[in-house]
Formats: structure tokens, sequence, C-alpha cells
């Protein structure tokens, strides 16, 4: 039904940064919300929410939309995805039961083939129109590959899963106007404007942990 972890993937990301007043960021699970904090910024919660492209040379080809809050445990950093989309059964099932991740399905348009402009929309299947588009213009290419690595941490149960995520990727700066519906799913983006947008380009990811990584963790841990 999908591939086993680790998910070696391939693609490109657009990424912009919100701030958002506290009550109005998206809620975390209260299991996940007992050990972890939102990181904020002046007072406001960080919000990042992204389109990503999957592409051949991966385990899975997919589009993505997703929204995912900067939270930290202890001083680590960490992101906690709480609203995300695919337009594939096998990475929405492999999502929720390998990490926790709360994918659903949904359909895309993410036209990058008109440089420097990026034309996203998503529409929930049987919905009359799209519930966000996104509108991104690419500008000026860093030299240079840079090192990606962040950890995830999602309820799973009545748990908390923290899954590491390693990679490297190419960095366009970028400007994006994004339109979510008011009424929809990411109405709490609706009318704002990111602080930071950031293409990542030709990206590699390793998701997840390998059999013998799980392995050395369950030693480490028992009594």
């Amino acid at each position: 039904m999908y591939p086993p972890e680790p998910w070696h993937l391939r693609g490109q990301m657009y990424l912009s940064v919100f701030l958002l007043p506290a009550a109005q960021a998206p809620a975390l699970p209260p299991v996940l919300g007992a050990a972890v904090r939102p990181l904020t910024v002046g007072g406001r919660v960080a919000v990042g929410a992204a389109w990503v492209s999957y592409e051949p040379g991966g385990v899975l080809h997919y589009r993505e939309l997703l929204s995912a809050v900067l939270v930290r445990e202890g001083g680590r950093p960490r992101v906690s995805i709480t609203d995300i989309w695919v337009d594939s059964v096998a990475s929405r099932e492999g999502g929720r039961r390998l990490w926790g991740i709360p994918k659903e399905l949904a359909e895309f348009t993410l036209d990058a083939e008109s440089d420097p402009l990026v034309d996203a929309t998503i529409t929930e299947p049987g919905a009359g129109g799209p519930f966000c588009s996104a509108l991104v213009r690419l500008k000026r290419r860093m030299p240079g590959r840079f090192p990606l690595g962040f950890t995830v941490a999602q309820a799973f149960g009545e748990h908390v899963k923290r899954t590491p995520v390693r990679g490297r990727a190419g960095l366009r700066t970028a400007s994006a106007a994004w339109r979510p519906e008011p009424d929809g799913p990411l109405g709490y983006l609706a009318g704002r404007r990111p602080v930071l947008t950031l293409a990542i380009t030709d990206f590699w990811l390793v998701f997840g942990r390998s059999a013998e990584d799980r392995a050395k963790r369950r030693e480490r841990s028992a009594p």
C-alpha cells in the first residue's frame, strides 16, 4: 500500500512563513500540546505553509499542500504538521500509519512551467471550487546547495512520534500571494502576508528512520 520507512523523496517546495496571533493559530492535539510549545516571534506563532511537488526519482511521486506550526520541545525546535493534503492514496496511508501525519486527499494544479511564476490551487474531492490558491514569484538563485535537517513531532495515538528529516537542496528567494478561502480549512491564513517565502529547489530528502536505526533506538530505550 505504501513504501516502508524511510522514504527517499525528490522535488520542489515553495514555502511561506506567517506570524499569527496565538489565538488564531491552528491548535495542536492535546497529547502533543503537553509536550511542545509553539515557537513565537514578537509574541506571534510561526506557521509555515508549503506547496510541494514530489518528483520521479523518489519512492513516491505526488503533490502536497501542508501547514505546520513551528514548536519547541525544551530547547529543541520541531515542526508539527496540523493540516496537510496529498493526491496520493499511498502517501496518505503511509503518512498516517508510519508517522501520525494527518494527510487528506485533494486535487491539485501546480504549474511551475512558466518560470519565474508558480501557480497552485487545491480542491477537496467533490467541492465546487478550490479552497486555497497561491501565486509564487521566484527570484534570485542562491549559489550552492544547502543541508536540510529538522524533526517532525506528531501526535501518534497517546504518544508523540518524533521523525527525523534530512537532505540537501538549492534555494531561491521568492514572494508569494496566498488566497485561502476565509471559511475553508486554511481560513486562519486568509488576508495575511507571509514574512518570508523561499523556493527549496531540486531537493532530496530522507524522511524517517531505517530499520537499523529503529532497532538501535529500541535497544537504548530498553530497561
